[in-house]
């Protein structure tokens, strides 16, 4: 028998380098020996609180039908989220998280011979979605504060860009945009480029950046605003996440869009989710303490950090790989970010008041294993 042919597979996707998740919990409590519940995982941006009791009593209550397809044009939820908006139903699309929106923009508007625009520390799945296209991905460099560099992002835009992706607050550096700024460069660009606005960590804004990003959806056609329930909303494991934006772009992505994309408990814990005003304010106010619990810390130790919009912190630790693995034998996950091409940074998202202590006391510990195990020389003080 000879030797199986390669899979006739697109090269431009054989060399897509697969998003890695953050380390499971119970991943690391096998290699450790330690219980999972001792565990402290700051690593996924997720909500500490949890979901929302609201949200998991709708849940439950839909399980019962989780024998039927879902809604596939999730009636409920569309209708709950454009009263919250003040949109037409027609104007939303509802994904398997926002990372499902931002695929189905690619998917419309990107392939081979066409060009993508982001910046060079924003959210690895827009490098994905435009390789996975074979569209070519223009990368601009960040600017000082490792944020956006609006102006250098619209000198990029060349004749066959069709899609741009910008961020705010950004992943993973936190960094925030002023709303002027950002629809002074929404004004500037061609109309036959469309920009996704990522705002998966919109409601965590301090009242000072709080903005009206749907009024931009209104009066810019070329305009997707992406938001999420996995955040401060709690549902990171049911993935929901919706897109804002005028109805001919909205019925291009209805086109990719795979049919009953969110499971009939997702849009119910959801619908309950969004009702729950008081499980948000919770949230951002544990947001804001925690922000400020792990800055001090970081201060402390003499590092630097990045001052975040989000529900993370990214902070500067030298030999990050090294520090990361102490970290993990302390039975800490955080995450490193060399993939970003930020070898020396962590991103250390907020946790409960205890777990945020517990990660600073690790991450101290972890700082003196590594400064005394590096050989004399060695460059282990770059915070």
């Amino acid at each position: 028998m000879s030797a199986a042919a390669p899979l006739p597979a697109l090269p431009y996707v054989r060399a897509i380098a697969p998003y890695v998740p953050g380390r499971p919990i119970d991943d690391l409590a096998r290699e450790i020996g330690m219980p999972p519940e001792q565990i402290v995982k700051l690593a996924s941006n997720e909500n500490p609180l949890g979901a929302p009791e609201g949200a998991v009593a709708a849940l439950r209550a839909a399980a019962g039908e989780v024998g039927r397809y879902p809604d596939g044009n999730a009636h409920g939820l569309r209708t709950a989220l454009a009263q919250r908006l003040s949109v037409p139903p027609g104007w939303l699309t509802i994904g398997s998280g926002s990372n499902d929106i931002l695929e189905m923009a690619a998917a419309v508007l990107l392939a081979p011979g066409r060009s993508c625009v982001f910046s060079q520390y924003s959210f690895a799945v827009y490098a994905l979605a435009t390789q996975a296209r074979g569209a070519r991905a223009i990368r601009v460099p960040a600017d000082a504060g490792l944020g956006h560099d609006l102006a250098a992002m619209a000198r990029a835009v060349e004749p066959d860009t069709r899609l741009v992706y910008v961020a705010n607050p950004n992943n993973p550096t936190g960094t925030f945009l002023a709303p002027a700024a950002l629809e002074a460069f929404l004004a500037a660009l061609p109309c036959d480029v469309v920009v996704v606005l990522d705002e998966a960590y919109n409601e965590y804004l301090p009242e000072a950046q709080r903005h009206d990003a749907v009024a931009w959806v209104r009066r810019h056609p070329n305009l997707l605003l992406s938001r999420t329930f996995s955040k401060a909303y709690g549902l990171a494991g049911l993935r929901v996440g919706y897109g804002v934006c005028q109805p001919e772009l909205a019925g291009l992505l209805d086109r990719v869009r795979l049919p009953f994309n969110v499971s009939t408990v997702a849009q119910a814990a959801a619908c309950a989710a969004l009702a729950d005003t008081a499980f948000l304010q919770r949230s951002y106010a544990c947001n804001r303490a925690g922000l400020a619990q792990l800055a001090g810390g970081f201060d402390a130790l003499g590092l630097r950090h990045i001052p975040s919009s989000a529900n993370f912190v990214l902070v500067q630790v030298g030999d990050a790989d090294a520090v990361n693995r102490a970290l993990l034998a302390r039975g800490v996950i955080v995450r490193p970010v060399a993939n970003y091409g930020l070898p020396e940074w962590l991103r250390v998202s907020v946790g409960l008041e205890a777990e945020n202590r517990r990660f600073l006391e690790a991450l101290s510990a972890a700082l003196s294993a590594t400064a005394a195990a590096a050989p004399r020389g060695a460059a282990g003080d770059a915070r």
